[in-house]
């Protein structure tokens, strides 16, 4: 059964359950008192879970700039921002057009995909001239002047500290409403889904066996005669692309956005998810970005609890704070389990079954052959 498990069709398999698991999760009545808020078929749990899988989605394509290629970029949360911020204001400027809606909206989405390619590739080639901590810094202040932009309110699109609203007149029908919660909890699935394929597709390609490797090695990867630097372009601007559609996942959901999700406060954010849940594992990110948001979202009613209400103050004041809580819960994770979540069940079965971890980026060796 460990063999047939560690196999490839063992972890199609399983990857298959968990994704029809998810999908008939709205169907049933599943009630987790204290972490999810009602029942598994209620808009407000529903709600809960799509945002936390669409956190998800964007934690993955931040695992392929961070974990694949060995890249800190403290401005991912632009893209996201990009997207969501995209998507809102070209509806917005096309719905009097006198377009169909259903042109409108995809027409919306393939503008809005590429603008992130092309914010994408630009930020990327500027920022990986540099490395190292010089290319934190160039991400940092690139991510600082849009949230700047977007906050003044440049050119009258962005709506300033309001932000975008959604324009529900041409989104289709069935994605649009409270009653359309179960569509839209299926949208962010179907979004993770997407982003987690085209990581595998990265990561598995010649391309990310080159990121991997220049991040282990780069002198040996050039002295091969191949160029880190245009792989590396490539990975990030994908991550931007793949970072754009959960945040047009986030829009559709929200149907508005503010200029929270482009600060690097929320880049930090996903550097926090991508280390909980294990740096280099894939699944890592999807555990960390769901963990991470149920327990954001849950703390708060967990520090007005009456049980800690009644505790001394030494004890009640720092557990009434949600980020006293996550900030230890990640403190405890790097000391004590510092390749993360999955990356201690993946210790853990090597060590009963000695078996080599099919999700470590490629080694050198992959680049040569």
């Amino acid at each position: 059964m460990r063999t047939f498990l560690q196999s490839t069709w063992g972890r199609l398999a399983v990857g298959a359950a968990v994704v029809v698991a998810a999908a008939i999760l709205p169907l049933l009545a599943i009630d987790i008192p204290g972490v999810l808020p009602g029942p598994t078929y209620t808009p407000g749990t529903l709600t809960v879970l799509a945002y936390a899988m669409l956190i998800a989605a964007l934690a993955l394509s931040y695992h392929l700039i961070f974990g694949v290629a060995g890249m800190l970029s403290f401005g991912h949360a632009m893209f996201f921002a990009a997207g969501a911020y995209g998507l809102g204001i070209i509806l917005r400027l096309l719905a009097p057009t006198g377009m169909p809606s259903e042109a409108v909206f995809l027409l919306a989405i393939v503008l809005t995909l590429v603008i992130a390619l092309v914010l994408g590739n630009l930020v990327g080639a500027l920022a990986l001239r540099v490395s190292g901590i010089s290319f934190a810094m160039v991400t940092l202040a690139v991510a600082q002047a849009m949230n700047v932009m977007i906050r003044r309110n440049v050119g009258g699109l962005t709506g300033g500290e309001e932000g975008v609203t959604l324009e529900v007149d041409v989104v289709p029908d069935f994605l649009v409403g409270v009653v359309n919660t179960r569509n839209l909890y299926w949208m962010a699935l179907a979004i993770l889904v997407l982003v987690y394929l085209a990581c595998v597709w990265v990561e598995r390609s010649r391309l990310g066996h080159v990121v991997a490797a220049a991040r282990e090695n780069e002198l040996r990867v050039t002295v091969l005669g191949l160029r880190p630097y245009l792989v590396r372009l490539f990975v990030f601007a994908a991550a931007a692309v793949l970072a754009a559609v959960a945040g047009m996942g986030f829009m559709m959901l929200q149907s508005s956005a503010t200029p929270r999700i482009s600060t690097s406060d929320f880049t930090l954010t996903l550097l926090v998810i991508v280390v909980l849940g294990g740096v280099g594992y894939r699944w890592g990110a999807i555990v960390g970005g769901i963990i991470y948001t149920l327990l954001d979202q849950r703390l708060a009613a967990l520090a007005s609890a009456e049980w800690i209400q009644g505790l001394p103050d030494v004890l009640r004041i720092p557990l009434s704070e949600p980020l006293f809580i996550l900030g230890m819960l990640f403190v405890l994770v790097v000391m004590f389990a510092p390749g993360g979540i999955v990356g201690l069940t993946h210790r853990v079965t090597r060590r009963r079954g000695g078996a080599k971890d099919a999700e470590q980026p490629a080694a050198l060796q992959d680049v040569e052959a």
